[in-house]
């Protein structure tokens, strides 16, 4: 039976709560890059979600695949590469780099590591119309032809819903979520035939700034701000959720702060990826406002999206809102032995 070149991955949808009834299996929620892993005969393949090629980004991976004793199989699983024990997204984006030298160097200096969570094809077996328990069990089967030392990890499984939702208590600020599927469903390629259940995070900020809304002289965003080891303040995201009624009354307040120091660390309009033609356009303020905020990752030193509003800390001192709130991902060795250690 010949591999496929690409097969569209199961998709998630979000959910607020763990299911509880009868017949799922829950696995942490990964931070990387969706991917599938394809070996057939002497070819070797990564494949992302979007069905584009990632293979010559990640040389080591593929040698990783090749290395696996069995001639044909399709996995399905999430690239990650660690930096000083830290899940890094910036180090897995920053493989997305045309020059070969460059992948070659990353490669070498930080290689990535495969969490694997499904199996789809083994030799000639197709196991994506099987149920997931049956796909599961294949999968244990097949680790164990990967070569010690291997970069290809078992991501953990459980069908025990209290164990999950200790999973939520004691990794809360390493585990980004869980995954939950049908024990019995097969393999739904290209559907959201899953849950994901994010963990809710939020963190105490220092409004540095605001910005107008475009073409409007009411508040559009509040620029967020943390302080660093060296006590500066460094400008980390924004918040935009305030209703049309709001924004007036917000609009005076922050207007009776402008002519602070704004952000004293990393402000917005320096050199960064995120930076566009309105980063310069933002009005500084007195360091006074305390905001708490909802936020899901974390990329280097600031906020992968925009944050919900939450509410406002004016119980809280400005000068004890620092990065050390934040939860930072860690090295998967360590998810998988904390989380193998609370089954």
């Amino acid at each position: 039976m010949p591999v496929p070149d690409f097969i569209a991955p199961m998709e998630a949808r979000l959910a607020s709560v763990l299911p509880d009834d009868e017949g799922w299996q829950f696995e942490p929620k990964w931070d990387g890059f969706r991917c599938l892993a394809i070996k057939s005969g002497k070819s070797v393949e990564l494949w992302g979600k979007s069905g584009k090629p990632l293979g010559r980004y990640f040389p080591e991976v593929l040698a990783m695949i090749e290395a696996v004793r069995y001639d044909h199989f399709v996995l399905d699983g999430e690239l990650i590469v660690p930096v000083d024990g830290v899940g890094s997204f910036d180090a897995l984006q920053q493989r997305l780099h045309p020059a070969e030298s460059r992948i070659h160097k990353l490669s070498s200096a930080t290689p990535a590591m495969l969490i694997v969570f499904d199996l789809l094809q083994v030799e000639k077996v197709r196991w994506d119309d099987h149920p997931l328990r049956e796909r599961r069990a294949a999968l244990e089967t097949f680790m164990p032809g990967v070569p010690p030392g291997n970069g290809l990890r078992l991501s953990p499984a459980t069908v025990d819903r209290a164990v999950a939702e200790r999973w939520f208590a004691r990794l809360s600020q390493e585990l980004d979520g869980v995954i939950a599927k049908r024990l019995g469903d097969p393999y739904a390629s290209g559907e959201r035939a899953m849950l994901k259940i994010k963990r809710i995070r939020t963190v105490d900020c220092v409004v540095g700034g605001f910005r107008y809304g475009t073409g409007s002289n009411q508040v559009g965003s509040l620029l967020l701000g943390l302080y660093n080891a060296e006590g500066k303040l460094d400008h980390v995201g924004f918040t935009s959720a305030f209703s049309k009624e709001e924004k007036p009354a917000l609009t005076k307040e922050l207007e009776k702060l402008t002519g602070g120091p704004g952000f004293t660390g990393k402000a917005p309009g320096g050199p960064s990826r995120w930076s566009t033609e309105r980063s310069s356009q933002w009005e500084p303020l007195r360091l006074e406002l305390v905001a708490e905020v909802r936020y899901d990752q974390i990329t280097g030193d600031r906020f992968r999206h925009g944050t919900g509003f939450v509410r406002w800390r004016p119980d809280k001192a400005p000068e004890t809102c620092t990065f050390d709130q934040l939860a930072l991902p860690v090295d998967p060795d360590t998810i998988i032995k904390t989380i193998l250690a609370t089954a």
